[in-house]
C-alpha cells in the first residue's frame, strides 16, 4: 500500500489554513501512539537540559514536531531537515505566518549527507529509517552531528510486527519501507559500533498499541488508499473510534511493554 500518495493529498488539505495546520497537529498530537511517547521524551529532554538546545528534526514531514519542540522553549534552536521539497516550503511558510522563523527553520536535505559536526543536543528522527537502505550512513552523521552528551531519540517499527508484518511471508503494509522493522538487539549492537556510549531502546505498541494502530490509522490508510470519497466518511469513523483508540494509547504508553511493533530507541554521544 502507497502511503505517499494520501499524505500528499492530505497536505494539500491541511496547508489551507494556518489553522488548518495547527488543527491537523493537534490531531496528530492525539491520534498517534508514538507522539505520545516521543513528547514524552522531549519533555524529559527539557527538564535535564533546559532553555537553550540546539535540536536537528531529521525527516521532519508535515513539521508537526518541529512544531511542539518551538512551544516549549523561545530559546531552542530548530533545524528541521526534509527531503521533499513541497513539504519544507509549505512548513517554511507556516512558521513564517506564525512569527517562528527565527529559531525554527525547514531545508531540504537527504540524511545520507547531511551532517554537522557537533551541532545538536537533540537529534529526533520519527518514523525515517525504515524508509532508509543505508542506515549505517544515517547513524554515522548522526554522530557526528551530536556535540558530546547530546541525544539521539528514535521511534522506528521493531521486527516483533512492524509494518504489519507478522510472517515471513508477509509484506510491509507501507510500500515506501525498505526494512520491515528493527531488531532490538542488532540495533543495540550497531548504533554501539558507530560510538554511542549509552544506548536504551525500548518497545512500543504493544497489545493495547497494536489495536490502536489498526483502528487509528490502519482501516483508514486503506480506505482512503480505495477512494477520495473517504475523506468525506473519515470524521464520523473518527468519531466513533477515537475514544476508543485513545484508551488504548494510553494503557500501551503508562505500562513498560515487553515486546511490541515499535521501538523508542535512546543513544547517547
Amino acid at each position: 500500500m502507497q502511503y505517499d500518495p494520501i499524505k500528499k493529498r492530505i497536505g494539500q488539505i491541511v496547508n489551507r489554513s494556518v489553522v488548518s495546520r495547527i488543527l491537523f497537529y493537534k490531531f496528530l498530537d492525539i491520534l498517534l501512539l508514538r507522539a505520545w511517547y516521543i513528547k514524552r521524551e522531549i519533555r524529559y529532554f527539557k527538564h535535564k537540559t533546559g532553555n537553550e538546545a540546539d535540536i536537528l528534526d531529521a525527516g521532519a514531514g508535515f513539521g508537526q514536531y518541529s512544531y511542539f519542540m518551538s512551544s516549549l522553549s523561545k530559546n531552542w534552536r530548530i533545524t528541521a531537515v526534509e527531503l521533499k521539497s513541497e513539504e519544507v516550503d509549505a512548513c517554511n511558510r507556516f512558521f513564517s505566518t506564525i512569527q517562528h522563523p527565527q529559531r525554527t527553520f525547514f531545508e531540504g536535505a537527504n540524511l545520507l549527507t547531511y551532517k554537522k559536526q557537533e551541532g545538536f543536543d537533540l537529534i529526533l528522527s520519527v518514523d525515517v529509517m525504515e524508509h532508509i537502505l543505508e542506515d549505517d550512513r544515517v547513524f554515522e552523521n548522526f554522530y557526528y552531528s551530536l556535540k558530546p552528551g547530546g541525544i539521539l531519540l528514535i521511534s522506528t517499527p521493531s521486527d516483533q510486527g512492524g509494518s504489519n508484518v507478522q510472517h515471513e511471508q508477509d509484506e510491509s503494509f507501507i510500500d515506501e519501507h525498505v526494512r520491515d522493522g528493527y531488531n532490538k538487539d542488532e540495533l543495540t549492537q550497531k548504533l554501539r559500533m558507530i560510538g554511542f556510549s549509552r544506548i536504551d531502546i525500548n518497545y512500543s505498541y504493544g497489545c493495547p498499541g497494536k489495536l490502536s494502530w489498526k483502528l487509528s490509522m490502519k482501516y483508514p490508510i486503506l480506505m482512503l488508499n480505495k477512494s477520495n470519497v473517504f475523506f468525506l466518511i473519515l470524521p464520523f469513523y473518527y468519531l466513533l473510534t477515537l475514544p476508543i483508540s485513545l484508551c488504548f494509547n494510553l494503557i500501551d504508553v503508562n505500562k513498560k511493554q515487553q515486546t511490541g511493533t515499535g521501538l523508542i530507541v535512546k543513544a547517547w554521544k
